[in-house]
């Protein structure tokens, strides 16, 4: 108890402390590790021993089937195991933007136990381990275990059991699992694709005896079909599958750094960020999950948050569902500039756009213009262009009087207020024509680039007159001509590179009206907090050289969200979704570092700019084998005889090329690529 009182005075001394003391007040450097761990590094992922009752749910998925696996124990010590299944290209009717089948399995849902003739009613759960697979382990008796390992097929309708029994008694015993055999079909009336059969099928159930030390395997496969599809599956294939998958993604983009906090964050966010990919009839399509979102894409989603991210993690599923939603959203340009639609749902059969221009083409060009130099292939720049030009030509359209751009909501689509120009989307159109300006300089058009650059000032210019003001005390912006309340998204300005307003805007970020304990409010006085905003902070911060105040929050945070009680991934929102582990949202989190801690803006095919600030603490870190730029390449820092501003930045690249720079830190490296 002493321990959490502690957590909160420290927390609450965070939020007070005003910001320009923050590098002299060194109690915050000890901030995350206040937090009262619930899990722990283990291995290759991490590790839960069970002492207590807790719950938690986690995502997992596959190209065509996502599993959110409810699991913990009860106030008797028991398993709890819930299986809710989501098969995203079995669609029902009516066919929107939720329309994937749904199914749950619940604990009774599989083989029933028997040990020595009696039927076992309770499991007591006494480890959880995470590593890309769920594995339970429970006892039976004093000397008998069940281990059970949950996973996701990578690209079949199947998530797979693994139930293995251990004896560790001194004499044999005799277990007993049912055959299990569970078969649901659904009204074809209510189907997009006729008939679909949700089965659950026990593999090598049976009597057999244990000796002391061995021991049994079997499997339950749950998956649904339509009708043709296959239901023959090798489910310890399917597992090996899973690792196999899991460690290709470990092995490349990683991260380096003295805390193992931050590493198995950055792990993990890779992961979610890339698994959540589904293979629809309208290609790949990468959906933020959350057991409502498939098969369907979002302006910014996918088109800004998680799309310029694939090309640095050299995922080709990743790479290629980003070029398939620019395509999908290109299919809605037209001569009237009419706005595109917000979302592209049912395996891209049909759109929704309930909430009106969001702003989505300035989400749009802004995610493809980084999309397209970060991918570093010229024939697929060209093929976007003329998205991006439309995108930037609707966003010129929507200009007023005072020359910024109006959108009918925001990302967050009314849930708070936005006005008619709101700040949010006018920093993305900022962001969009910067990007949009490198790339026409390298596909060689300095005419086009040099507009592009003029727009974006004027623009720039235009935005300070519009929302810079003093907004509950603090020199910050407003969201919206209007606005008396401190909203989270006064971050974007420096998470775009404009500093105009730094301090203010970092004091009332981290002030108590916005900062709690879970990260970014959504608006000063509500309790409401959307992860995505948070890490947009973090990547701000960072990009302000506010390194160690940025690095002790983002420490907190990829503590708490990794080991404390809702693990291991970012999450969408609370208490909208109950913390649902959106997928983009992990890729906002593995931005953070990219752009954030390593200060990457890509500003041509082969060229970038780089600030990797280490914080106090930090002698080196290393982001190695980073896919983009059409290259494979490892960026590492180093202090230089421990001097605070001083830094040795090295470029190795897979052909052997190797670049180094004496860096001070005064403005970002301009590193190209050889």
């Amino acid at each position: 108890m002493q321990k959490k009182l502690n957590a909160i005075a420290i927390l609450l001394a965070a939020i007070t402390t005003p910001v320009d003391a923050f590098t002299a007040n060194h109690s915050l450097n000890d901030l995350a590790e206040q937090l009262n761990d619930r899990w722990s590094i283990a291995n290759t992922g991490i590790q839960w021993q069970v002492t207590d009752s807790h719950q938690d749910h986690i995502e997992f998925s596959g190209e065509q089937v996502s599993g959110i696996i409810y699991y913990g124990s009860d106030n008797a010590g028991n398993l709890v195991l819930n299986r809710k299944l989501v098969w995203p290209m079995l669609r029902t009717i009516p066919n929107d933007t939720h329309a994937s089948l749904i199914h749950e399995f619940p604990l009774d849902a599989s083989p029933s136990i028997s040990l020595n003739g009696e039927t076992i009613q309770h499991e007591k759960l006494i480890q959880v381990n995470f590593d890309g697979i769920l594995t339970l382990t429970s006892r039976i008796s004093p000397d008998i275990t069940i281990v059970r390992t949950l996973s996701p097929s990578p690209d079949k309708p199947l998530i797979v059991e693994r139930i293995s029994f251990e004896n560790n008694a001194q004499q044999s015993v005799e277990i007993t699992t049912s055959n299990f055999n569970y078969r649901y079909e659904t009204d074809d009336s209510k189907s997009v694709y006729g008939r679909y059969a949700i089965e659950a099928q026990s593999q090598s159930s049976g009597s057999f005896t244990l000796a002391k030390g061995e021991q049994k395997t079997i499997y339950v496969n749950y998956f649904a079909t339509q009708t043709g599809q296959s239901r023959q599956f090798n489910s310890a294939e399917e597992i090996r599958a899973r690792q196999q998958y899991v460690t290709q993604l470990q092995q490349k983009l990683e991260l380096k750094t003295p805390d193992p906090v931050v590493n198995k964050m950055f792990e993990f966010a890779k992961l979610r960020a890339a698994e959540s990919i589904f293979r629809t009839k309208g290609g790949l399509m990468h959906g933020p999950g959350g057991g409502r979102y498939y098969a369907a894409i979002w302006a910014n989603d996918q088109a800004e948050y998680i799309n310029p991210f694939f090309p640095f993690l050299g995922n080709d599923n990743g790479n290629e569902s980003a070029i398939n939603s620019f395509n999908h959203f290109a299919r809605f340009m037209n001569d009237k500039f009419e706005p595109i639609p917000s979302s592209i749902i049912a395996e891209g059969d049909d759109i929704w756009n309930g909430a009106g221009d969001r702003g989505d083409c300035a989400m749009i060009a802004y995610g493809a213009s980084r999309f397209a130099l970060a991918y570093g292939h010229q024939a697929q720049a060209n093929a976007l262009m003329p998205l991006i030009d439309w995108c930037l030509a609707y966003n010129k359209r929507q200009l007023s009087s005072q020359g910024v751009i109006g959108s009918d909501s925001d990302e967050l689509e009314g849930r708070f207020p936005a006005g008619d120009y709101n700040l949010s989307t006018n920093m993305l159109a900022y962001g969009a024509l910067v990007s949009a300006s490198y790339l026409n300089k390298q596909l060689g058009d300095p005419a086009k680039a040099k507009q592009l650059h003029e727009q974006a000032t004027t623009l720039l210019s235009n935005i300070e007159k519009y929302f810079g003001a003093k907004v509950q005390g603090y020199d910050t912006y407003r969201y919206f001509d209007g606005n008396t309340k401190l909203r989270a998204w006064i971050s974007l300005p420096l998470t775009m590179g404009v500093f105009t307003r730094k301090q203010g805007t970092l004091a009332a970020l981290l002030s108590s009206h916005l900062w709690n304990e879970n990260g970014i409010y959504s608006e000063a006085g509500n309790k409401t907090f959307w992860d995505r905003a948070t890490l947009y902070s973090f990547r701000g911060i960072f990009a302000a050289q506010e390194t160690d105040t940025a690095m002790r929050y983002f420490k907190y945070y990829s503590r708490k969200r990794l080991l404390g009680e809702h693990v291991p991934y970012a999450v969408e929102a609370w208490p909208e979704g109950d913390q649902r582990h959106l997928s983009a949202e992990s890729a906002l989190y593995a931005r953070v570092v990219t752009e954030g801690i390593f200060g990457i803006e890509p500003t041509g095919f082969n060229s970038f700019k780089a600030a990797p600030y280490l914080p106090s603490g930090w002698n080196e870190m290393c982001l190695n084998k980073i896919q983009a730029f059409n290259d494979n390449f490892n960026l590492c820092v180093k202090r230089n005889s421990n001097k605070q501003e001083s830094y040795t930045v090295s470029v190795y690249q897979q052909s052997n090329h190797q670049q180094t720079f004496q860096w001070q830190g005064e403005s970002p490296l301009e590193i190209s690529l050889k």
